[in-house]
């Protein structure tokens, strides 16, 4: 738990000091920080979407710095179609009817189809349903992570013995 913490703590610190250093160039011109964003916002996607608009002005530089850094960002580890079947996924276990809209009408824009978007809120629904399990019973946490190990191994050696 204490490196969880630790590594959201780490997370938290990088995303303030880059939407800092991404902010403070505006701010530092005398334009304020919010108004420059909106702009941001609006070049990037059309308009300013009611949810950025509802969202403290102090706090909506950094905010829209990681939305667009990740979520937007085609240039990160995950695609976009794989990003947005993930934000269903959570979205469908919050749950939030807000992001379950836009993740699957985003998933679909890049490319998703009617199957994969089931796939994803299924999955999320398996992991939801087993965590329970889990939890609920108590399940020693090392002896889980011992059989997930073995059940892996054998997975990789079948998998290999079959390119064979």
């Amino acid at each position: 738990m204490a490196k969880l913490t630790r590594k959201v703590a780490t997370l938290a610190l990088g995303t303030a000091f880059l939407a800092f250093s991404l902010v403070a160039p505006r701010a530092m011109a005398g334009d304020p920080p919010a108004k420059a964003t909106y702009r941001d916002i609006e070049q990037k996607l059309g308009s300013v979407p009611g949810m950025f608009k509802v969202f403290p002005e102090v706090g909506i530089a950094g905010a829209w710095s990681e939305f667009e850094s990740v979520q937007l960002n085609s240039a990160t580890a995950l695609d976009g179609k794989t990003k947005e079947l993930l934000g269903l996924a959570v979205a469908a276990q919050i749950p939030c009817q807000y992001c379950v809209y836009f993740h699957t009408a985003a998933a679909k824009l890049h490319g998703a189809t009617d199957e994969e978007i089931r796939e994803a809120v299924a999955m999320a629904a398996i992991t939801r349903h087993w965590s329970t399990v889990l939890n609920g019973m108590q399940v020693d946490p090392a002896v889980f992570r011992h059989e997930t190990d073995a059940v892996l191994a054998h997975a990789a050696k079948m998998a290999k013995a079959k390119v064979k």
